[in-house]
């Protein structure tokens, strides 16, 4: 029998990997991982060397990366018919790759609060943080997923950068941006995910409060 353990803490990307967790019905073993020493201890760098989540083991097998872990999962589970067609390959690696290269480097940038001079644009894989978020917004405004009229994984990987964008302002408030992230977060597999991870949230922070109070 296929086993799959999925390591997470539910306040990081390991939403993301729970996302694409339930929209493929897979069983797995979750297994939290708090921040600091944990996190960064020899039994989970054993896992990811990186010292952080989420990471999924199958069948003994470590992915990490969640642009990697939604791209394995729908093809180790092909009943999900989540992975691409012939038809949708093009797109669908073009945009995972685009999302989690040149946006997240916009993004992250941003955040920073890094300047980058005009003159020095064409070094940096994302030009300009308004340029990555424009080009993905034009495919978005022209497609209702990312290779089209069907949802596949990159949905996963590139709806949660959305997501998560519009939800933090992290990116603008374009109009298509809006209506994917809409159309996503009406799917049940989604639902679920957040559902879980909200509940986990909560449990966290009231266990928090109470040692606070007691202490």
């Amino acid at each position: 029998m296929s086993e799959l353990i999925f390591y997470t803490n539910p306040m990081s990307r390991g939403q993301i990997a729970r996302w694409m967790l339930e929209e493929v019905g897979a069983d797995y073993e979750q297994r939290l991982v708090q921040y600091g020493p944990e996190m960064k201890g020899p039994d989970y760098l054993a896992i990811n060397p990186m010292g952080k989540v989420p990471a999924i083991v199958h069948d003994g097998k470590v992915v990490t990366e969640c642009a990697a872990i939604c791209a394995y999962l729908a093809e180790a589970f092909p009943e999900a018919a989540l992975a691409p067609t012939a038809e949708e390959r093009a797109d669908y690696y073009r945009w995972i790759f685009f999302a989690s290269g040149p946006i997240e480097q916009a993004v992250i940038s941003r955040s920073m609060g890094w300047q980058t001079p005009e003159d020095k644009q064409a070094m940096l894989g994302f030009g300009s943080y308004e340029l990555a978020a424009a080009t993905l917004a034009s495919w978005l405004a022209e497609h209702d997923y990312v290779c089209g009229d069907r949802f596949t994984a990159a949905d996963v990987y590139v709806g949660a950068q959305v997501d998560w964008g519009q939800a933090f302002g992290t990116l603008p408030a374009l109009p298509a941006f809006a209506a994917y992230a809409e159309r996503l977060r009406a799917r049940p597999a989604y639902q679920r995910a957040k559902a879980i991870d909200n509940e986990l949230i909560a449990q966290a922070k009231a266990k928090a409060e109470a040692e606070g109070a007691s202490a």
